[in-house]
């Protein structure tokens, strides 16, 4: 496993529709190990290919009931709204207030190919929607009018 640079706003991949994972391979699970390593190493809670300047459809998450990988994730449902804070790790020292839904339901891959369906509220839907959204192209700044950003000293 190797801690991989997250690319910051402004790079173009980030704005990318990244691509589908036509097969599992090795690279895929070294990719997979490689994005939790960097996402623990961030205090991330989620990570999605792009970031780390890979354009395909794989995302992983922590928010605190353990790790979920996903390729190929896609949104099945969603109900309720709920707005909270959210950041990102391609956007270090910013925060704002986002409408999300309240849970999701969303469907994938897991690392041996098998399809799996995740259900999330507050957090995790954020989460899901957040990684998804990196998968094409979208950062939860486009969500928000830029005089609501919080730009935090570190």
């Amino acid at each position: 496993m190797a801690i991989r640079i997250i690319r910051k706003e402004g790079d173009p991949v980030l704005r990318e529709t990244a691509k589908p994972v036509k097969e599992i391979t090795k690279n895929i699970h070294k990719l997979l190990d490689d994005m939790a390593e960097t996402m623990y190493d961030a205090e991330g809670v989620g990570l999605a290919a792009p970031q780390v300047g890979i354009s395909k459809r794989v995302i992983v998450m922590d928010c605190g009931d353990g790790l979920i990988e996903m390729i190929n994730p896609e949104v099945v449902s969603t109900e309720g709204e709920q707005i909270g804070p959210e950041g990102c790790l391609s956007i270090p020292g910013v925060t704002a207030e986002v409408k999300r839904a309240k849970r999701v339901v969303a469907k994938g891959l897991n690392r041996h190919g098998e399809e799996i369906t995740v259900e999330g509220e507050d957090l995790l839907a954020r989460c899901i929607l957040h990684e998804i959204d990196h998968l094409n192209g979208i950062l939860f700044t486009d969500y928000v009018n830029p005089m609501d950003l919080i730009k935090n000293q570190k």
